[in-house]
């Protein structure tokens, strides 16, 4: 993988004029297995897709064994493209990014198809290396993971890129042909000569994948994606999230080891999976395995986002790079809906400098999870007052963010729903309270009774919160207000505070002056 390099060299959106950067942008992705669409609604820190598509041409299939590009996956694929054209031109796509990977890269007839893919999207498309698209990979996890720690793996049709990844410090990146298309081909479709060509690739990158140890494993692609889903159903897994799920090794081994021995037409829920990509669950796994064993992470990550987030990432300036993806996604849902903005951004305030007062550490983590859940907040005023609670609960554990794993997932969750519905803990969900931990738990029922005081003081609106300071002073939690809002205080306030105090153990009082 080899040295590791300190700074990247990046496109910079500060080259494109700030209106086209909050144009909708698209990425084509032109895969060995699957050619997709995604478009986002601009360049930003955290973007949100607004349409996905995908078909499955299967472009690698035989290019091994052949040399080429079959003409069935050629014509799927560019009659997908004339498709993605259009939809992009109907939604107003400010730019469209169009990327290509090992099938079109190691086929001969391979420029022939992108000279025809180009000219039916009447634009350039770049060719990925098996470099350039490890390091599109790594910077997908960076954009995707708070501080991620490990190695990337991208399992395409065609290839497995292996990248070393730090915080926002990438490493150099390596290719093997063990793509599932590849492996499929190469193997003459037996999972035990495929183990052993795997294992032969994956001796020579004993080096990046020993650097592993004790971290974390990345897994990027589609085929890993379906094992996780898999492995989500066979343990009952409430949270239908895949971005952030995470698993020990032994458990992923053994559910490996099922994946391998099993027909896939036998293998529990397999319904699940696409039937195109049922054939490659076995090399997925094989690919998998193999890693685990050689690497000894402490745990494998599954990732939604890979190389065309990543590209995304790359054209963002050095500052919005800088910013937290979750604050940034949360940042969203609160200027969208929330009565007043504002609110939510004074209530991470006010909350901080309670926070400040109370004994016992906040860590950098719990503070950032505290301020998305101030900017949640408010998000789900409009629906029914009686359902406010389990709505907003599942539209924020099941949101679009990143930047969270699934504990932090939980606890959002959790905070928001004690907020509608009161903070005794027994009324939630017992699976999002077992995700959360105990920890995360009562940091929830805490940030919750913090925001039911807030709200019958400020009714949603900004402009008080900076009036109505709230600490932790001689024992008690006292609530301070204006003279002049003297009718706010009553016995609804008070038993708001005092059911604040009973979170953390002390009386609470209002004073008025």
């Amino acid at each position: 993988m080899g040295p590791i390099r300190s700074h990247l060299t990046l496109a910079h959106s500060a080259d494109m004029p700030l209106p086209d950067r909050l144009k909708p942008v698209a990425i084509i992705d032109i895969g060995s297995n699957s050619v997709r669409l995604v478009a986002y609604d601009g360049l930003t820190r955290a973007p949100t897709p607004l349409y996905n598509e995908k078909v499955l041409c299967g472009l690698g299939r035989g290019v091994f064994s052949t040399r080429r590009l079959s003409d069935e996956a050629v014509r799927r694929a560019l009659h997908a493209l004339g498709r993605f054209r259009v939809l992009c031109d109907t939604m107003k796509i400010g730019r469209i990014f169009v990327l290509a990977t090992a099938a079109a890269r190691d086929a001969e007839n391979g420029p022939a198809f992108i000279k025809a893919a180009e000219d039916i999207l009447g634009q350039g498309i770049e060719l990925l290396s098996g470099r350039r698209e490890a390091e599109l990979s790594a910077l997908g996890i960076v954009s995707g993971f708070n501080g991620p720690d490990g190695v990337v793996g991208d399992l395409g049709g065609g290839s497995l890129e292996l990248v070393d990844v730090r915080g926002a410090t990438v490493g150099q990146g390596v290719t093997m042909p063990l793509g599932g298309l590849a492996l499929q081909d190469l193997s003459g479709d037996s999972a035990k000569k495929a183990r052993k060509i795997a294992r032969e690739h994956l001796k020579k990158a004993e080096p990046q994948l020993e650097i592993m140890r004790g971290r974390t494993f990345y897994a990027v692609g589609g085929t890993w994606r379906a094992l996780a889903k898999l492995h989500m159903a066979a343990r009952g897994y409430h949270l239908h999230v895949m971005h952030g799920y995470s698993v020990g090794p032994q458990d992923t081994l053994d559910f490996l080891d099922m994946v391998e021995k099993s027909e896939s037409s036998a293998i529990q829920d397999v319904e699940l999976v696409s039937e195109a990509r049922r054939p490659l669950l076995a090399f997925g796994a094989v690919v998998l395995e193999e890693i685990i064993n050689v690497g000894r992470p402490r745990e494998v990550a599954i990732s939604a986002l890979g190389v065309r987030e990543g590209l995304l990432f790359e054209q963002l300036d050095r500052e919005t790079r800088m910013l937290d993806p979750l604050i940034a996604g949360a940042q969203v849902l609160n200027d969208q809906r929330a009565r007043s903005p504002g609110h939510g951004e004074e209530l991470r305030g006010w909350t901080d400098r309670f926070v400040a007062t109370l004994d016992g550490p906040e860590t950098a983590d719990e503070r950032r999870l505290r301020h998305a859940a101030c900017l949640l907040s408010d998000i789900n005023w409009r629906a029914h007052p009686d359902y406010r609670g389990e709505q907003g609960l599942n539209v924020i554990a099941n949101a679009a963010f990143t930047g969270i794993d699934h504990p932090g997932r939980a606890y959002l969750a959790l905070t928001g729903y004690f907020r509608h519905e009161g903070i005794a803990p027994e009324k939630a969900s017992q699976t999002l309270r077992d995700l959360a931990g105990p920890r995360l738990l009562e940091r929830a029922r805490l940030i919750a009774a913090l925001q039911r005081v807030a709200f019958p003081i400020t009714a949603g609106m900004a402009g008080v919160l900076e009036r109505t300071p709230l600490v932790v002073e001689g024992g008690k939690i006292v609530l301070r207000l204006p003279a002049e809002w003297r009718p706010l205080d009553g016995e609804r306030l008070l038993n708001r505070v005092r059911g604040l105090g009973r979170v953390i153990g002390l009386d609470g009082r209002v004073e008025v002056g």
